[in-house]
Order: structure tokens, then C-alpha cells, then sequence
């Protein structure tokens, strides 16, 4: 729960930014699938730092339990997703991959990274 693991966040921050992203997965791949063009971010919120920003601020009163919870069911709904995409969306590079990928696994590696430093910052402490 403590601040300054990226900026201002804390872990439990991190890891709701990381569940919202895989959330919007959840949201837009179907929509892609069926041919449809997800909503740019820039026209429904200013841009994507104002989207992170204001799903940060719905999500700032939520505890650590209700974090890791939704991570897990959202995870597991994402997972199950994947299993039954049509296998030429994912072995190719499709906009169902482009999007599965910016969302979920070129996003993991830059949080985990800020997480582990932050965890050696604190043992060196």
C-alpha cells in the first residue's frame, strides 16, 4: 500500500492499472473480432495518461483483497478468452494480437520491472 513504487503508486496501484488494462482486453477484443473498431482514447478521455488517471482515481479506495480479486477473476475471464480465440488471431500479427498485446503482455514486464526495484530499494533500506 505504500506510495512511490512508480511516481505515486503503490503496488496495490500498479496492480489495479494492470487488472483495468485487462479489462478494456476483455472489452474490445470480442469487438474485434466481429470487425469493430474500438473507441480511441484520445476522443473518449483526453488520452491515454487521462484514462490511467481516472480509472487511478475510481480505484484509489480499493483494498488490497479487492485488488487481487478482481485481478484474478479478470485474469482468469482474459485466459479463457484467448483459449477460445480463433487460433489465425493469434499466430499471426492481427489486430487481436496488437491489441492483446499492448493490454496485457508488453504491459506486464515495465510494471514488474518497478515493482522488483522498489522491493530492493527496500531491503537496502
Amino acid at each position: 500500500m505504500e506510495p512511490g513504487v512508480t511516481g505515486h503508486w503503490s503496488v496495490r496501484d500498479i496492480l489495479a492499472h494492470v487488472t483495468t488494462w485487462e479489462e478494456e482486453a476483455l472489452k474490445h477484443l470480442p469487438a474485434i473480432l466481429n470487425g469493430e473498431k474500438p473507441p480511441r482514447y484520445s476522443a473518449m478521455y483526453g488520452g491515454i495518461a487521462a484514462f490511467n488517471a481516472q480509472m487511478t482515481e475510481e480505484r484509489k479506495n480499493f483494498s488490497l483483497s479487492q485488488v487481487q480479486q478482481r485481478l484474478n477473476d479478470t485474469h482468469s475471464q482474459l485466459i479463457e478468452l484467448i483459449e477460445k480465440a480463433p487460433e489465425d488471431q493469434l499466430h499471426t500479427e492481427t489486430r487481436f494480437r496488437h491489441r492483446l498485446r499492448l493490454d496485457t503482455y508488453s504491459h506486464y514486464p515495465k510494471h514488474a520491472a518497478a515493482i522488483r526495484k522498489w522491493r530492493e530499494r527496500q531491503a537496502a533500506e
